[in-house]
Parts: C-alpha cells; structure tokens; sequence
C-alpha cells in the first residue's frame, strides 16, 4: 500500500468526494466487465477503500482506463528518474497553475507525505518558484514546468542547459516534461468533469483525527 492511500484507509473521518458537476462519470456501483476489474486491481493494488474520481472520468472508455492505470502505475505513483517528492512538484504546481482544485488538493497531499514541508507547498501553491522553501536545483525545475505547463512552444535548448548546470540529467527533464504534460491534460479533463476536492490537504495538514476540515483552497496566482 502506498503511504498516502495508507493515511487514507486509515482516517477516521475520511472527507470523500461527491459525484461530479457536470459530466456522468462510471461510478463502482455501477462498473462491470473490464472496468469492474480495472477497478477491483485498482483498490487491490494501492489498498485504497475508494476508486478517485479521475479514474472514474477515464472509465467511459474502458481501453483509455487502463492505458491510463498502467501510465499512473508506472510514472506518477514511482519513483523514477525523478523522485515522487519532485514529481508531486510538479504536478501540485501544474495542477494550481491550471486552477484544478481536484489536482491540486490530492497531489498537494501527495507532495507532503512524501517528505514536502507544509512551507514547500505553500510556496508553490502560491507560485512563489524563488522562496527560500525550495532549494536552487528545485526552483529551476519548477520554473521550467511552469513554461511546460504555459508557454512550451518557447522551450529552448538554453532551457535544457540550465536545467543540466542545476544538477539534472537529460533523462530527469525529459521526466519532467512528461509529468507536467500529463498533469495539464488531468487538469482538463477533471475540470470539464467537474470534479471537486476530495479535501485530502486535511489528512495530513490538521491530522487523520480531524479530516472533517476542508482542504485548503486553490487559487492560481503569476506572481
């Protein structure tokens, strides 16, 4: 079991998440055939009690479903080039930045299980890339997925260069874009979904005792 989902099986007043807003996802309910598997592996694997409303948007189209637990499986929930810590960066970032409070919530939560200090993730959620919170070789990172996320069509070779003289690997920014990349598509589809917070930000920022508060808000902020 991963350690966030750990936290979440756990909590004793587990927030949830309502149904979505505007579009009909598969809910468990309802799930047969392959999606119904999809779903069962899904809770098998990671021992989570519920299947996340992003997987459910990607269930009306049961081939999509898997494609995209094998991608989750295999690049956003592992280590790899990059650690969790710096993807979860990255996609708390990319997730404000595109105004997701789905996203942005759980994966900020993600961000402070694995090892992101509550001042980390304020910085980023406010978009402050320079604070002190984050070190040289982090500021670096970010400020690079941020032009991902914006602006890549002005993505440089100069670019790739800063990266490399801050201490990452050709094969650590191409991680990078990946992750920003997909996490700009997750956004979209979560919102034009309608997906809401799950609240997750309580579990780990007022404890698992009192996960009845809401989690914090997300606002994208250029400054």
């Amino acid at each position: 079991m991963l350690p966030e989902y750990e936290k979440i099986a756990h909590a004793f007043r587990y927030p949830g998440q309502g149904a979505p807003l505007n579009l009909a996802v598969v809910e468990e309910s309802a799930a047969t055939g392959e999606v119904a598997a999809l779903f069962d592996h899904f809770r098998a694997h990671f021992g989570r009690p519920d299947v996340p409303g992003i997987l459910k948007c990607f269930a009306t189209h049961p081939l999509l479903l898997k494609h995209m637990m094998d991608l989750s499986e295999s690049l956003i929930f592992a280590d790899g080039y990059l650690s969790r810590k710096h993807k979860e960066m990255i996609a708390t970032l990319v997730s404000t930045q595109n105004s997701c409070p789905y996203c942005a919530d759980s994966h900020g939560y993600f961000l402070r299980v694995h090892g992101g200090s509550a001042q980390a993730l304020a910085a980023i959620q406010a978009n402050h890339l320079h604070s002190p919170e984050l070190n040289d070789a982090e500021k670096t990172l970010l400020e690079f997925a941020r032009k991902v996320n914006f602006d890549s069509s002005e993505i440089r070779r100069a670019d790739i260069e800063l990266l490399i003289e801050s201490g990452w690997s050709e094969l650590q920014i191409a991680e990078a874009v990946h992750v920003a990349a997909l996490f700009s598509t997750f956004n979209r589809v979560a919102n034009a979904f309608g997906l809401r917070s799950q609240g997750l930000l309580a579990l780990v920022e007022c404890g698992a005792e009192d996960a009845s508060i809401e989690g914090a808000s997300i606002e994208r902020t250029d400054s």
